[in-house]
């Protein structure tokens, strides 16, 4: 039987405004959107989606700062950045999104390893909404450790909700 690394060709490369849409419809889905939690005010909301992606793309000025579109078999399947911490703002943290489509098959965390192999500083931190499994693993594969929890606002849910804290040394 064929391994994920033989059945994946995974890459990055920096977004085009082509790929806005297909991230748009990824936002769309009502169960990404649970289980990211911490998303935007109105997922269908197509017009504050492109304001938003074309504000972060215009604004990548340094290596803190980072969006990557994840290929899977030279198709988008999803994009990975990096921002300032709000633990330490000269320090990135980390956060992704795959289409449900490519869910449950070692793409995120294949995708978060060469994406962290390009950001230099350290440590780098992550999040996760608690409930999250699948999410947790992927950071603790690429070796995140948890620091703490925290509870915050959830637009996806409309309400507080406990999220664990994570860091890569």
């Amino acid at each position: 039987m064929a391994s994920d690394d033989e059945l994946y060709d995974i890459r990055l490369r920096d977004v085009e405004m082509s790929d806005l849409p297909i991230f748009f419809e990824h936002q769309r889905d009502p169960e990404a959107n649970h289980m990211a939690a911490f998303t935007s005010k109105d997922p269908t909301d197509r017009e504050a989606f492109m304001a938003h992606w074309t504000r972060n793309i215009d604004s990548i000025d340094n290596q803190v700062s980072s969006i990557q579109t994840i290929l899977c078999n030279g198709q988008v399947a999803g994009h990975v950045l990096s921002y300032p911490a709000a633990e330490d703002e000269s320090k990135p943290e980390i956060s992704y999104w795959l289409g449900k489509a490519y869910w449950g098959r070692g793409i995120a965390t294949r995708a978060l390893v060469v994406f962290l192999a390009r950001i230099q500083e350290r440590p780098v931190y992550g999040r996760v909404a608690a409930d999250n499994p699948a999410s947790l693993r992927v950071l603790e594969k690429c070796g995140f450790v948890r620091t703490g929890t925290n509870r915050d606002f959830a637009n996806a849910r409309g309400q507080v909700i406990e999220e664990i804290l994570l860091k890569l040394n």
